[in-house]
């Protein structure tokens, strides 16, 4: 056991994030997202798993420790809702929240199309597996600098 690290941060989650660097990205998927083969195509090539946790609480663990992107338009991004890219859903109101609270002042959140969103996961550093049932509850966040 580590001081000041979450209980729930997995030895595989702390080692990929520390492995990161600036620019890199990490998706967060629910559980309907095709993990392991996106992960495939990944730095990090398999899954990292968190069972039991929701996109929400993920993306909580994850901003405990690793700095969300100011140099870039949006240094998180959600699924779109197939057929209604402006709405929000309620993961996606849960995990922004969550990010609007870490991010750093000038940064902002932004979205992609569904398939857009499967392009730019196969080009992330790695992928987080979560067990949340709810459709469209697929992120991807942009890892910053430490100031």
């Amino acid at each position: 056991m580590l001081i000041g690290i979450d209980a729930r941060m997995t030895p595989d989650l702390l080692n990929c994030l520390m492995q990161m660097g600036h620019g890199d990205e990490i998706v967060v998927a629910d559980a309907n997202f095709p993990a392991v083969s996106t992960a495939t195509r990944t730095c990090w090539q398999e899954p990292i798993a968190l069972p039991g946790l929701s996109a929400p609480d993920a993306i909580d663990l994850i901003a405990t420790v690793m700095p969300l992107d100011a140099f870039v338009p949006a240094c998180a991004l959600r699924m779109e809702i197939d057929g209604a890219p402006e709405e929000m859903g309620e993961v996606h109101r849960q995990a922004f929240a969550i990010v609007e609270a870490a991010m750093p002042e000038g940064a902002g959140t932004g979205s992609l199309e569904r398939q857009d969103f499967y392009q730019r996961a196969n080009a992330a550093f790695a992928v987080v597996s979560t067990t949340d049932l709810r459709p469209f509850g697929c992120f991807i966040l942009r890892k910053g600098v430490v100031f």
